[in-house]
């Protein structure tokens, strides 16, 4: 195949996320990159040194579209939060496959590390610090991985909820009544409800 002349920056991560995206994070290579652009693989390690780096800048093309922007101080920190968590969860859950990439890789990725940056101002106004604000991050960063993952793999509008709502009322009465109850909850109140407890924990600490 011929291959272009040359690549912009964004084309091999862009090829990358295209990959995963329709064929899921296994299908990942050099090879399957270079196909997606149309060139060697040898042709792709003149721009990208393996795929650890195409890794990198998968994540960062997927983070790339978060605004990182504090909040006006307008509003409760809880609120501020949300909102910063709003942002990356719409940014995230557009491309599912690449979840666990940003879990390896966020501490390369620019974007990464200013929505961090910004939450933890917004921790520290709020008067977390010390260990419970790296406590209060990480619990963050866990539960929006964590829930999405959930959303896109075990959704309670999925099968799994059904077979245990049919569970023997005898013997497991109050997870079968719960999965019942789960049937009536939809993916964004189950995302911000969950979340808006862990804030509320948070402000208790």
């Amino acid at each position: 195949m011929p291959r272009p002349r040359s690549l912009t920056p964004d084309q091999p991560a862009a090829a990358a996320l295209a990959v995963i995206d329709r064929d899921g994070l296994a299908a990942l290579s050099m090879r399957t990159v270079a196909k997606e652009l149309g060139m060697s693989p040898m042709g792709l390690y003149r721009y990208v040194a393996d795929r650890v780096e195409l890794e990198g800048l998968v994540v960062e093309r997927v983070l790339g579209a978060v605004d990182t922007t504090p909040p006006t101080r307008d509003s409760p920190w809880r609120e501020r939060v949300e909102l910063m968590v709003r942002r990356l969860r719409d940014a995230v859950v557009r491309h599912p496959a690449a979840i666990p990439l940003t879990v390896t890789h966020r501490h390369r990725a620019a974007a990464g590390l200013r929505w961090s940056e910004t939450v933890l101002g917004i921790l520290a106004e709020a008067g977390i610090d010390g260990g419970s604000r790296v406590v209060a991050l990480r619990a963050l960063h866990g539960y929006v991985t964590g829930a999405i993952q959930l959303e896109q793999l075990a959704p309670l509008a999925g099968s799994g909820t059904e077979a245990i709502a049919a569970l023997p009322a005898d013997r497991f009465p109050r997870l079968a009544e719960t999965a019942r109850d789960a049937r009536a909850i939809g993916p964004d109140e189950e995302f911000f409800g969950g979340l808006r407890l862990l804030l509320r924990g948070l402000g208790e600490s």
